[in-house]
């Protein structure tokens, strides 16, 4: 390909070191795929059908299950088409179209965690304030400029990326990712892309990963001033949002930490850590939620004896 030449595809390279084994990988992808989809649907039907879960804490529960949902369709469905090509083709729109679903989804995971740790923080440190504060209404609002600021940041994102003229069209990712396609550049600086990167990665990820960590150190510290029966209460609610927010962030720093290593020793932990964020989270969320909120518990028990029931009478 000649210097500066904008490519009409891109190709996934990683796909043939696991040719023969992708029919076993394409069974696992299926499984969890459709687990995401049931879980997170779940979720969403007995939060919107239950009224005494229409509370700000439960619709971003909701909200974390719709984003997980919007990110697997952004990833899984390209993957199994890709698992059984030959090709392994992607169109230049369809690998933005994809960078920009699967990063919208991860700076939105990251948004929703905050106002779920916000949401706890005043229900716990100033309950008195709490309707006032974290009503539906205001929560709705959240929600919209936290979206708008997220489709803002990667629409910019992708105008800077698209622009770059490319001498590569190697992808050596399972996916479109926004570095995989700016290290094709060639003839031009990336410095602005790095700029842009580092300023959207810092606004969307490592403040309110330092926001959460507040809350929660603010949250533990109340407890330890409370009684038993008070901190008990208060950690139950708290510990799916701490298990969801430990275990995406950890995921989330180790893609950003290995995503520029090309380094053949640890090919397989950098393909790991690319797609845990991707596949963990929308599978663990529901499962955390679900198990351990006692209000999403007993209305999923009661849904599912009412179906029992109901097929019992059939």
């Amino acid at each position: 390909m000649e210097n500066g030449t904008m490519s009409s595809s891109f190709y996934f390279t990683l796909f043939k070191e696991f040719v023969h084994i992708r029919y076993v990988i394409l069974t696992l992808t299926l499984t969890v795929y459709l687990a995401i989809i049931v879980c997170n649907a779940i979720i969403l039907f007995v939060v919107f059908k239950e009224r005494s879960l229409h509370e700000p804490m439960y619709i971003l529960i909701s909200c974390l299950s719709v984003n997980d949902l919007y990110g697997s369709a952004g990833f899984f469905p390209r993957l199994i088409a890709d698992l059984l090509s030959d090709t392994n083709a992607i169109s230049r729109p369809a690998c933005f179209v994809q960078i920009f679903t699967i990063y919208s989804y991860a700076m939105s995971e990251y948004t929703i965690l905050t106002l779920m740790a916000y949401d706890r923080y005043v229900a716990i440190c100033n309950p008195l304030k709490y309707h006032k504060i974290m009503s539906l209404r205001l929560t709705a609002r959240y929600m919209a400029m936290a979206s708008f600021c997220v489709v803002f940041s990667m629409a910019l994102v992708i105008f800077f990326s698209a622009k770059l003229p490319l001498c590569g069209t190697d992808v050596t990712r399972l996916y479109c990712s926004n570095w995989s396609v700016v290290r094709l550049s060639c003839g031009t600086s990336t410095l602005s892309n790095n700029i842009l990167g580092f300023f959207v990665t810092t606004a969307t990820v490592f403040l309110p990963a330092f926001f959460i960590l507040y809350t929660y150190i603010r949250i533990l510290i109340i407890c330890q001033k409370s009684s038993k029966e008070f901190k008990g209460k208060a950690l139950q609610t708290c510990l799916p949002h701490i298990v969801s927010f430990v275990n995406y962030s950890i995921a989330s720093f180790c893609d950003i930490a290995l995503s520029r290593n090309d380094s053949d020793k640890i090919k397989i932990l950098t393909i790991i850590f690319s797609v845990e964020f991707l596949v963990i989270p929308p599978v663990l969320n529901p499962l955390i939620y679900g198990l351990n909120l006692p209000e999403i518990r007993k209305k999923i028990a009661c849904l599912f004896r009412r179906s029992k029931i109901g097929h019992f009478i059939e």
